[in-house]
């Protein structure tokens, strides 16, 4: 299993959506847009993530095709992680490689990332990756219209 990172391409679109509109994977990242069934709204979200120059956003390949999604973003001056991966694939380690090969690339530190308290596999992935989990908090998750507590983790190391 060969895993690269390239930029993400306007073709990579409706792979995206599928994958972020699947009720069982919205379920468990929880943190998605308020209707993830909304073609419109998803198209909105990545056309302005895409047009920040301060984002980084990349697709993520297995053996040349398209598998997920990764990506950095700055809240409040704290640079944060994102991943998607088709979930069809869960299990399988293309998130652990993916990461790993993403945070040599970022190279800002802290890097932070947030995961459903209910997401065990995406927080496996960011402690293989060297994050530790230094907090958790309470909020809204509009894409599962409830509270949900989602873990905070960091990553400190080059």
């Amino acid at each position: 299993m060969t895993i690269r990172l390239r930029p993400l391409q306007d073709t990579d679109l409706d792979d995206l959506f599928r994958w972020e509109s699947h009720p069982g994977a919205t379920g468990m990242a929880a943190f998605t847009r308020q209707d993830p069934t909304d073609r419109a709204a998803f198209d909105a979200h990545y056309q302005r993530v895409r047009a920040d120059q301060a984002n980084t956003v990349r697709g993520i390949e297995q053996d040349g095709q398209l598998v997920g999604m990764i990506g950095s973003f700055s809240v409040e001056d704290e640079r944060e992680i994102t991943y998607w991966i088709d979930q069809a694939l869960w299990g399988r380690g293309i998130a652990s490689e993916a990461v790993g090969l993403f945070i040599k690339q970022e190279r800002q530190r802290p890097l932070y990332a947030r995961v459903a308290q209910h997401n065990h596999g995406s927080s496996r992935v960011l402690v293989r990756n060297g994050f530790w989990k230094i907090g958790e908090e309470t909020s809204w998750a509009a894409g599962v219209d409830k509270h949900i507590t989602e873990h905070i983790y960091r990553l400190n190391q080059p």
